[in-house]
């Protein structure tokens, strides 16, 4: 009874100062689908690249709800020397990369912080895999079944078929 008590204090607390504790907040109206906005946001175009070379542009496009927790530019640049082009260099392998990043449903900012709430705070992406979300130094940090880990750097990249979570790292395989 004292976890479950303690357990709802403690996002309520979160969502009462989830905007200084978590990321930036994007509220404006969806100009097209995910992949127009993420084309279309000088942070995040790197991400429409990858996903279209990964042959997910099309599914992205319909009519989902999707939620893509989508690496920012800078999160590219961090990989590994070699790693991005070892990942281009296989669509299958960046597919399943990027299939790991893509969640069915939309889950907004207000969203993952219900989910926090709940008993199980994971979400099942579209290659079956489990993403464990925690608050880890002030950020929501979603968590992989290998153990990669990415903080949310932005929230709410809004589209006509769902939502984009902005991350500071690519979750890699």
């Amino acid at each position: 009874m004292k976890k479950t008590i303690l357990s709802v204090i403690a996002v309520f607390a979160i969502a009462l100062s989830s905007n200084n504790l978590f990321a930036q907040t994007t509220t404006a109206t969806p100009a097209g689908n995910l992949m127009a906005t993420l084309s279309g946001n000088p942070d995040y175009d790197a991400s429409a690249i990858a996903i279209r070379a990964a042959g997910l542009g099309a599914t992205l496009k319909s009519a989902g709800p999707y939620t893509i927790l989508a690496p920012s530019n800078t999160a590219f640049s961090n990989l590994a020397s070699g790693k991005l082009d070892s990942l281009f260099a296989d669509p299958v392998k960046l597919a399943a990369v990027f299939k790991g990043h893509v969640v069915s449903g939309i889950y907004d900012k207000a969203a993952l912080i219900k989910l926090l709430g709940s008993g199980t705070p994971t979400l099942t992406t579209l290659d079956g895999k489990t993403l464990t979300l925690s608050v880890t130094d002030k950020h929501l940090t979603f968590t992989d079944s290998e153990g990669n880990k990415a903080k949310v750097i932005a929230f709410d990249l809004l589209g006509t078929n769902g939502v984009a979570i902005g991350l500071d790292a690519v979750l890699t395989k």
